[in-house]
């Protein structure tokens, strides 16, 4: 009688258990990772077996990790930060090929804080200033843009306008103030308000390494480092 309890008991928690809801598989903020309408990138992990020519995806769809065949991207310059195990990726498949890798951007290298230095202009003035007054207030000045998980950007560098601002003899230029950030068929994504009607801003990348990063925007290329990136 007690081994027939027992088992009814445990029959009876088996079906708790099989009824209760399962918790989402994507326990990490990945949704910079994701595709959006149009975007043809894959997106994965990099995983054990990652050499110079090739490429093991886990990709976050699910399955089996894939060996791409990266040399091209490689010979052609758009291999875009070493892939690590672990490393989030994000790949451009060649059409005409299920294997062969176009270009590669390594997220996790993408992720963190650059920072890059912006030179003052002099403002119109009755009189010459001296060379020593020059030295003094032409100082260049640290903006930074950090990319954060979950599609967070931050600007930090220039503040608030301030009214003694007005009386420098020099001024800087006006920081942009991201808020948003994603890839979309490997370009760079910058968004100041997902609320505001301007149109982002789309980056090129054309260097990434462990302590350098070169964007190249519509009217101009901006090149960053980093002493620590994370």
């Amino acid at each position: 009688m007690n081994r027939t309890l027992l088992f009814t008991a445990f029959c009876l928690l088996l079906t708790a258990c099989g009824s209760k809801p399962q918790p989402p598989q994507e326990m990490q903020s990945i949704d910079v990772n994701k595709n959006l309408p149009g975007d043809s990138t894959r997106y994965g992990l990099a995983c054990d077996g990652c050499t110079d020519s090739l490429l093991v995806l886990l990709p976050y769809e699910g399955g089996d990790p894939d060996t791409l065949d990266i040399i091209r991207a490689f010979e052609e310059h758009r291999l875009y930060g070493r892939p690590h195990v672990g490393d989030k990726m994000a790949v451009i498949m060649n059409p005409d090929s299920t294997e062969e890798v176009l270009m590669v951007v390594n997220i996790s290298t993408l992720q963190g804080r650059w920072r890059y230095l912006v030179s003052p202009t002099l403002r119109h003035l009755n009189r010459p200033l001296p060379d020593s007054i020059l030295q003094r207030i032409m100082v260049p000045r640290e903006y930074s843009l950090q990319l954060r998980n979950g599609g967070i950007a931050i600007s930090q560098g220039a503040g608030k306008p301030q009214s003694t601002d007005k009386m420098s003899p020099v001024s800087y230029p006006e920081q942009k103030r991201y808020q948003h950030w994603h890839l979309y068929n490997g370009r760079l994504i910058l968004q100041t308000d997902s609320t505001s009607q301007q149109v982002p801003d789309t980056a090129v990348i054309q260097l990434l390494r462990r302590d350098s990063l070169t964007l190249r925007f519509k009217d101009h290329e901006q090149t960053y480092y980093s002493g620590n990136n994370k």
